[in-house]
């Protein structure tokens, strides 16, 4: 299997840095703290030093201690081993304490402000690259891979640098104690360093592999709990968890296979460093045999080599739990360099409210495929018009329609709105120039109102009941449980077909822009619900450029203009509507 190139680490490590920058006054505070570890750290082997040599050996206190309790004082030298416990155990309490608050706080926050970016990033890519990969794709990266960022500045690369500063602060302390110890201590880390180095690609590549397995698994579910109705209709349950099993066993497959490569480094540091203890063992207890060395001595230089051998282990398991959360974030930032699609021009132009004048000249449109599903759209409609669109279902109609709302931008040829380009105009203007009510209306799980407002967060309560009203929507709405306060549930489920497309009317209503697209939007309800949305489509189309994709034929009667399409093709632009409607309802019946 073929896996995404490895990022180079540098670059990579620049890239989290600059995520990181906006936090550089909390991550300077444990960075700190982390510093601070290492003379509590120092202290800790100490009381046992005074408790053989001086309150057991009788020997006097060492000249740096001497000074630290009264003169004359009956077991001062057990008092100072006591209180110092007790002092250096508080300590080590307080410290950590304040460590993991300030770490935990700070990794959140970073969490979060990525995602965002992240969130904000994958919503404006092109529509073709979500429905190529799936949206799961996307969600992944921002659910699970963004949070590796947070483990990696505060639980790796901080304590990765701490581990270095204590590992250099016991190799000097150790030295002290007894230069040829600390010599031989210091023997296994250039073979430290160049085990690090041959496992670094190799584990990098594992964990590649990893996450790219658990994405595919995560997809399977994602797609599965989205289309549960039809999968419960065709009893396909065991089906899907099958499809999902074999998706996890590879999943497990590609884990073990990192995990084997992880532990079998864990096993060389191990055997490294007890190597190490092994040789300062061995010459210690000969310098405690010729009275070179002391036991009480040779117990603290014991300690301190536990404690510096610590900070080596701990930066092999950093290393290896690196490679994974570089796998992550090699990921999130795959999905940041995605280019948007479509993007807007350096010097796009403001568009406060735009009269409605629509031309298409010469558009073609291939959905990135190299195979064109539009071919030379050549038509001009007027401001205020209204335009009926019709076709059998794969003629384009709706890839038209996303091409007019910029959805993605034409292959050749060029769309223009008030005379000007559509790629001149800033997109989120752009956008405000259009209200849309679809045949699959999208509702989002926060209140009624809320989705009324969805087009125009600041609206107030009266203009949101208003647009009810025009939408015919009220009355339904004050039966709620809430009234206009009331959940509507994941995608408006809850509510009937013709529910969901009244308060699709009422954010149209809301919204009061210049151009509207209905895109078939009586086609999942009953006659009787339809003429009642009719009847309020009729409103909300006055003084509007309208353009109404439809099978039914009937609705289009009204319309000025009528477009004909057919396998991507404009066939007729007719502004004899009536007698085309005519026409073609001949052409059914017979």
């Amino acid at each position: 299997m073929a896996h995404t190139p490895t990022r180079p680490t540098l670059a990579l490590y620049r890239r989290v840095f600059r995520e990181a920058t906006p936090f550089r006054v909390p991550l300077g505070a444990l960075l700190a703290l982390g510093l601070v570890g290492t003379p509590i750290g120092l202290l800790m082997p100490l009381p046992v030093t005074i408790a053989v040599d001086s309150v057991i050996g009788g020997k006097p206190l060492p000249a740096a201690l001497d000074g630290w309790v009264p003169a004359g004082l009956a077991g001062a030298p057990l008092l100072l081993a006591v209180g110092l416990v007790v002092a250096t155990a508080l300590i080590t309490q307080l410290h950590g304490l304040a460590d993991r608050f300030l770490r935990d706080w700070t990794g959140q926050r970073m969490v979060a402000a990525f995602r965002s970016k992240l969130f904000l990033h994958a919503q404006r890519l092109a529509i073709q690259r979500h429905d190529a990969k799936g949206i799961s794709d996307a969600q992944n990266r921002i659910e699970d891979d963004a949070s590796a960022i947070q483990w990696q500045i505060s639980h790796v690369i901080l304590p990765f640098v701490t581990s270095a500063a204590y590992f250099g602060g016991m190799v000097w302390v150790t030295a002290m104690i007894n230069a040829k110890l600390a010599v031989v201590a210091l023997a296994v880390s250039p073979l430290f360093a160049l085990l690090t180095a041959l496992s670094h690609h190799r584990l990098r590549s594992r964990w590649d592999a990893v996450c790219e397995e658990d994405s595919k698994a995560k997809a399977v579910l994602h797609e599965t709990l989205s289309a549960l109705r039809v999968v419960r209709a065709f009893g396909q349950e065991e089906r899907e968890v099958k499809r999902f099993q074999e998706r996890t066993d590879r999943v497990i497959s590609r884990f073990f296979s990192a995990a084997r490569a992880e532990s079998a480094m864990g096993f060389c540091v191990s055997m490294l460093l007890s190597g190490g203890t092994a040789a300062v063992l061995y010459i210690g207890v000969t310098d405690v045999q010729a009275g070179l060395l002391t036991v009480g001595e040779l117990l603290l230089a014991l300690s301190y080599l536990g404690q510096l051998y610590q900070p080596l282990q701990n930066m092999g398991h950093q290393v290896a739990a690196q490679q994974k959360l570089m796998a992550n974030l090699h990921r999130a930032f795959a999905l940041l360099d995605e280019r948007q699609d479509p993007a807007e021009t350096a010097n796009a132009m403001a568009l406060p409210r735009a009269m409605g004048d629509i031309a298409f000249r010469g558009v073609s449109y291939d959905h990135g495929t190299g195979r064109n599903v539009l071919h030379d759209l050549d038509f001009a409609i007027p401001a205020g018009a209204k335009v009926g669109i019709v076709g059998k279902s794969g003629a384009g109609k709706s890839s038209m329609i996303g091409l007019l709302t910029r959805l993605y931008d034409p292959k050749s040829g060029v769309v223009t709105l008030d005379g000007e380009d559509l790629r001149l105009w800033k997109l989120a203007d752009l956008r405000r120039q259009f209200a849309i009510v679809g045949q699959d209306t999208i509702l989002f799980s926060t209140t009624v109102a809320e989705n009324i407002a969805y087009g125009r967060p600041g609206a107030t309560m009266a203009q949101i009941e208003a647009a009810a009203k025009a939408a015919d929507a009220h009355d339904f709405i004050l039966r709620l449980p809430e009234g206009y306060d009331t959940p509507v549930g994941e995608r408006g489920m809850r509510f009937s077909g013709g529910e969901r497309q009244r308060i699709a009317l009422a954010r149209a209503f809301l919204c009061d822009a210049p151009i509207l697209i209905l895109d078939e939007p009586t086609s999942a309800v009953d006659s009787r619900t339809e003429k009642a949305i009719m009847d309020g489509i009729e409103v909300l189309m006055e003084g509007r450029t309208t353009f109404m994709i439809t099978h039914r034929l009937a609705t289009l009667r009204d319309c000025d203009v009528l477009i004909e399409m057919e396998a991507g093709r404009v066939t007729r632009v007719t502004s004899n509507v009536e007698d085309a409607v005519a026409g073609m309802t001949a052409a059914l019946a017979a």
